[in-house]
């Protein structure tokens, strides 16, 4: 075993503790500030946008909105040139989205906002490429962490080992970054350091993803996303799907069900499955698209908080981020984006205060745990309305903002004000608290005003590129 000791006073090290896009940034911010970065992950990293066995989720659909691209591009300029130029789509919304809310459909108006389409493989890889191109960035592949070094009141380091030798070293550091993901180990191995149990919530509304990949039809590289979102206020499960228009000429298309509604990992009931949703729009366009994967199907998907900073007395040299620290149900579109903010927040704290700061850690997972909180109890306040929901009932005053939350939606469909709101808050460009500004409040009070629209705002156009004639 060889031990690497940080002397005090003299190279500061950093150690992050999985290669994912929370990883990458956290590294991106802390080599700014650190001598040294160590990022640390059990696999072996493709050279290309290809899937990795640590990140199975990757299969799904994975929408980059336009509140985290922006604050990828805050942290590594160019990166959103670099995802476009490799194949990424940047969708305006609402203009490219044809989206069935659970208040209906949704126009297709002007906005700022958007999102990124591709998939989640090659949004990581052109930011691994970019975060290993910067100097005193290290990446670790094919290497496990396996314990925490230090004691109740201080992180010191991490021990890890090789998956394929299986030598062990260990890592000495002024921070240690867990951004391992939905498997992070961190409260266990705070706990083997003598802290309490971490509180942790959980809402699983068990919902199922199964994704195919499709070939698009010729010349529809402008083709819109498709949205067919569940309804949460029905008595039965919730059911959806996404059609993403991804690089290489590509169509990948997501389903889901919750509980007792669950898609299948069988190709032959996968176009049956989206054809039964609340509008056949998906299925009648994926009669033109010609399949060129299986099924991949995936059930790990419950929403899980760890509430690293309610420790009585958290520990120096420690934050966890990312979905170490809060996983959200995908249909959100929400992890990447906070994982991004959370990176912000750490480069804002480090640009006043040093890495080796007394009670560095524990206000940075404060101010983290602050980004988490209103994505947290967007997605949970709906998920724990499905039939066969497990977890705590929702507070009394984030039940009451549900009915208000319920008649947005279906305003959202007529009132342009509304829907700007709307589309802010949902790409995480600003907090759930612009919902309820007196001009959007005053507008929810007056509804729609219209008549809701009949059908999908797709062009003839659109449908054309597929063969089917005008709606």
């Amino acid at each position: 075993m060889r031990t690497s000791d940080n002397v005090p006073g003299g190279p500061s090290r950093a150690v992050v503790l999985g290669g994912g896009m929370a990883g990458l940034l956290a590294a991106a911010v802390l080599v700014r500030h650190a001598d040294e970065v160590v990022v640390v992950d059990r696999d072996r990293m493709p050279v290309g946008p290809l899937p990795r066995k640590g990140l199975p989720q990757a299969r799904h659909a994975h929408l980059l909105m336009s509140g985290g691209a922006r604050a990828v591009e805050s942290l590594l300029p160019g990166t959103l040139d670099g995802w476009v130029s490799a194949g990424a789509r940047r969708t305006v919304l609402p203009t490219g989205l044809v989206a069935l809310g659970p208040g209906g459909w949704f126009p297709r108006w002007p906005g700022t906002q958007y999102m990124l389409a591709c998939t989640r493989d090659l949004l990581d890889l052109v930011v691994r490429e970019r975060v290993r191109a910067l100097p005193g960035v290290v990446l670790r592949e094919g290497t496990e962490a396996v314990a925490l070094l230090g004691d109740a009141r201080r992180v010191a380091g991490v021990r890890v080992r090789d998956a394929g030798t299986g030598a062990a070293e260990e890592l000495a550091a002024d921070l240690v970054v867990d951004a391992s993901g939905r498997g992070s180990q961190a409260a266990r191995r705070l706990t083997e350091l003598g802290l309490p149990v971490v509180h942790e919530e959980t809402v699983d509304s068990g919902v199922v993803y199964a994704t195919r990949i499709f070939r698009a039809p010729p010349e529809s590289e402008r083709f819109p996303v498709i949205s067919v979102q569940p309804d949460p206020r029905g008595r039965g499960p919730g059911q959806g799907a996404v059609l993403v228009p991804v690089e290489g000429g590509r169509w990948l298309v997501t389903t889901s069900g919750t509980r007792g509604a669950e898609p299948s990992g069988e190709a032959a009931e996968f176009e049956p499955f989206i054809r039964a949703l609340r509008h056949p729009l998906i299925a009648d366009l994926l009669a033109c698209a010609e399949p060129l994967t299986d099924v991949a199907l995936t059930r790990s998907t419950v929403n899980r908080r760890r509430f690293f900073e309610r420790l009585p007395a958290p520990p120096e040299g420690f934050v966890a981020m990312g979905d170490a620290l809060a996983t959200f149900n995908p249909v959100y579109g929400q992890g990447l984006s906070v994982a991004a903010q959370s990176a912000v927040v750490l480069r804002e704290v480090l640009g006043r205060r040093g890495v080796r700061s007394p009670g560095l850690g524990p206000y940075v997972q404060r101010r983290i745990a602050r980004a988490a909180s209103g994505p947290w109890d967007l997605a949970t306040g709906e998920d724990i309305n499905y039939p066969g929901a497990i977890g705590a009932p929702p507070p009394a005053a984030t039940r009451l903002l549900r009915g208000y939350v319920q008649r947005l939606m279906r305003t959202a469909t007529g009132d342009p004000v509304v829907l700007r709101a709307l589309m802010d808050v949902m790409t995480l460009s600003a907090p759930m608290t612009g919902l309820l500004r007196p001009s959007v409040a005053l507008c929810v009070a007056r509804g729609p005003g219209r008549a809701a629209r009949g059908g999908p705002p797709i062009t003839a156009a659109e449908l054309a590129l597929c063969g089917l004639p005008p709606r």
